[in-house]
């Protein structure tokens, strides 16, 4: 959905609603996926943060590009790429988006101009840009979200990516997606100012912070911050607070955080949020939310299906799209 202005109706609320619970319970899949060892390599999970890539992508136009972290699977979902032919990515098949070449942490959709998932921590940021660039020199209506975490801030390329931002009034808008942990280390673990989006302000960039558990709050944050971006005001700055609800990647402990805090976390939780205040509110009726998670599930199922019918890459297929230097003799 795409809109100038937030309009609170039932039909709306409930598109919300469906789109985090799309995000959640493939996650879900994914996770029993993983275990089945059907998904293989790396898994990084969104659970607890699908307000953030909710609320963001309403405010989008079609031509916006989208630059992602390798937690991507949530934006991608929420952009309307084929929940399919991510499956059948994750799955390692031709079928999926980029013939199975890149997996869960490097999804790529051209179509919806969804420029790709990125493993390195902060590696986004500075493609951003580039693609911001790229079209504010060719008179394009478009506008670059990046999307990263509270821990890429300490990377240089964040700083040299504001800055340039900055200095060249680019179309961006960079979204920071802190759920207090980087990895295995809590953010007041490793930063001596917690308030990350006041580093925007340093490049003289506005910024705000977003209850990150609250769709609606992110969706008027993401309104407000794209209506100034494209009206030519330079770049925008939001750190959307959340928590993540599973571990960092499929092989995390979890040592580092104790699981009452997650539990705590998980009870004021973005669908749990929502849910509750459209069954307080009667703004759905009782079965409607059940008949929701039903087609999702469905949805689920034939895209598990799409990807168990698919088909691997043929080893003599295995050096195409790669430049390989002549090996002297």
């Amino acid at each position: 959905m795409t809109t100038s202005k937030l309009h609170l109706d039932h039909d709306h609320l409930l598109h919300l609603l469906r789109e985090m619970l799309r995000i959640r319970l493939f996650e879900r899949k994914c996770a029993e996926l993983y275990q089945r060892e059907k998904i293989r390599g790396f898994l990084h999970l969104y659970d607890g943060e699908e307000a953030i890539a909710v609320g963001i992508m309403q405010a989008l136009e079609a031509q916006d590009a989208i630059i992602a972290t390798y937690r991507e699977h949530g934006q991608a979902l929420a952009r309307g790429v084929s929940m399919a032919r991510i499956m059948a990515e994750l799955y390692g098949h031709v079928e999926g988006l980029c013939r199975g070449r890149c997996g869960s942490m490097h999804l790529f959709d051209r179509a919806h101009r969804f420029l790709g998932g990125n493993a390195i921590v902060g590696g986004g940021l500075p493609l951003a840009v580039g693609t911001a660039l790229g079209d504010q020199m060719q008179g394009r209506d478009s506008i670059s979200v990046c999307f990263f975490g509270e821990g890429a801030v300490d990377e240089g390329e964040f700083h040299e990516s504001l800055n340039l931002a900055a200095l060249w009034r680019l179309p961006v808008l960079f979204v920071c997606e802190n759920n207090l942990y980087s990895m295995g280390m809590a953010l007041e673990r490793a930063e001596a100012n917690t308030d990350i989006h006041q580093r925007a302000a340093s490049y003289g960039m506005p910024s705000e912070v977003v209850d990150g558990m609250d769709v609606v709050a992110v969706e008027i944050a993401a309104l407000r911050a794209v209506a100034a971006v494209r009206g030519g005001e330079g770049p925008y700055f939001l750190e959307c607070r959340g928590y993540r609800f599973r571990a960092h990647s499929m092989f995390d402990a979890q040592l580092y955080r104790d699981k009452a805090e997650v539990e705590q976390w998980k009870a004021k939780g973005p669908i749990v949020r929502l849910r509750k205040w459209l069954e307080d509110s009667h703004v759905v009726v009782d079965d409607e939310i059940e008949r929701l998670e039903a087609e999702i599930e469905a949805e689920i199922g034939a895209a598990v299906e799409f990807a168990e019918a698919g088909t691997p890459e043929a080893v003599a297929e295995l050096t195409r799209f790669v430049t390989l230097d002549a090996v002297p003799e």
